[in-house]
């Protein structure tokens, strides 16, 4: 006897999801390894190996950091796009991106917005001169390409490094990690590529929650997440870097306990929430970005509202709702 159809699902188990919360209301991140991830009564839950249930507000972070050994389930997937929470999934200690989840932002007008103010090489060149002024707090030296630019920066970035390495009296020969293999880095290094992981999850919830495409950078390019690249590196040397050699230094010196890459989240989220980093990262896209000198296109009449819509929207204008 042939069984009856199934009927379609019209919408998530459990309860309705809230609306999203703003970006600058949200906590950062939250990693989770070796469990599973489902919906229970419209809500994330989190499975371990022991079967113990933890509850997870999926819709009060910007990004769930998915490690090893992680299950996620359909439901748990809808319901974090619907509440505006960006899934990525990562290697051993959250170091290497394997895939991403979009939250739902894909504007096409702030797409079309950003891709002009690529294309254009004056445009682009005022918006990498702007995120310069911003990481150093000086204006970029005259007539220099971004190219130019770019070898000034990696000169200031390389004396960044060396200069906290000896204010936190750490052994720092230079920048060298292979995310292939975590543990052929030496200390330092590990502390630096785990506080940065943090910082790119966060950004790229942020670029994404904008509206705007992690692939098309600025002074980074050709690579998937070059503007996110971009935007963690106005704010890493405020954040994760100093946090980076305080833990290495702690580590040296025989002062942690537990896992050190688990100490830099920590202390990560403690520097993200003390700078107050998530209520100044999306007006920090727009401002560099308007250096460009471009007006932003209008959004079409025809163009589609957003796929959940009841109102006023809550969230940040790249949400899907």
């Amino acid at each position: 006897m042939a069984s009856e159809p199934a009927r379609p699902r019209t919408s998530l188990p459990g309860l309705e999801p809230p609306r999203p919360l703003p970006l600058k209301e949200r906590s950062s991140i939250i990693f989770v390894e070796r469990a599973q991830l489902d919906v229970l009564d419209g809500a994330f839950v989190a499975l371990d190996v022991n079967g113990v249930r933890t509850h997870i507000p999926v819709g009060a972070f910007a990004c769930v950091m998915l490690e090893p050994g992680t299950r996620v389930s359909h439901a748990a997937v809808a319901l974090a796009a619907r509440a505006g929470t960006l899934l990525v999934w990562v290697g051993e200690a959250g170091v290497r991106l394997y895939a991403s989840g979009q939250p739902g932002g894909a504007r096409s007008d702030r797409l079309l917005y950003q891709a002009r103010l690529a294309l254009d090489d004056d445009a682009r060149l005022k918006v990498v001169r702007a995120m310069y002024a911003r990481r150093f707090g000086e204006a970029a030296p005259e007539r220099r390409s971004v190219d130019q630019l770019r070898g000034i920066e990696g000169v200031r970035v390389r004396e960044t490094y060396a200069l906290l390495a000896r204010r936190h009296g750490v052994d720092w020969r230079r920048r060298n990690y292979n995310p292939q293999d975590w543990d052929a880095s030496d200390l330092p290094n590990k502390c630096l590529s785990a506080a940065t992981s943090c910082l790119h999850g966060l950004a790229e919830a942020a670029v994404l929650a904008a509206g705007y495409a992690p692939a098309i950078g600025f002074l980074h390019t050709g690579k998937p997440l070059s503007f996110v690249y971009d935007i963690a590196d106005l704010f890493k040397f405020e954040t994760v870097v100093p946090v980076a050699f305080e833990i290495a230094a702690k580590a040296a010196k025989g002062r942690l306990d537990g896992p050190v890459e688990s100490q830099v989240r920590r202390a990560c989220r403690d520097a993200f929430r003390r700078t107050d980093l998530l209520s100044r990262i999306i007006p920090s896209i727009e401002e560099v970005l308007s250096e460009g000198g471009l007006v932003p296109p209008e959004s079409p009449e025809e163009a589609m509202p957003p796929a959940f819509s009841d109102g006023e929207p809550s969230g940040d204008a790249g949400h899907r709702g």
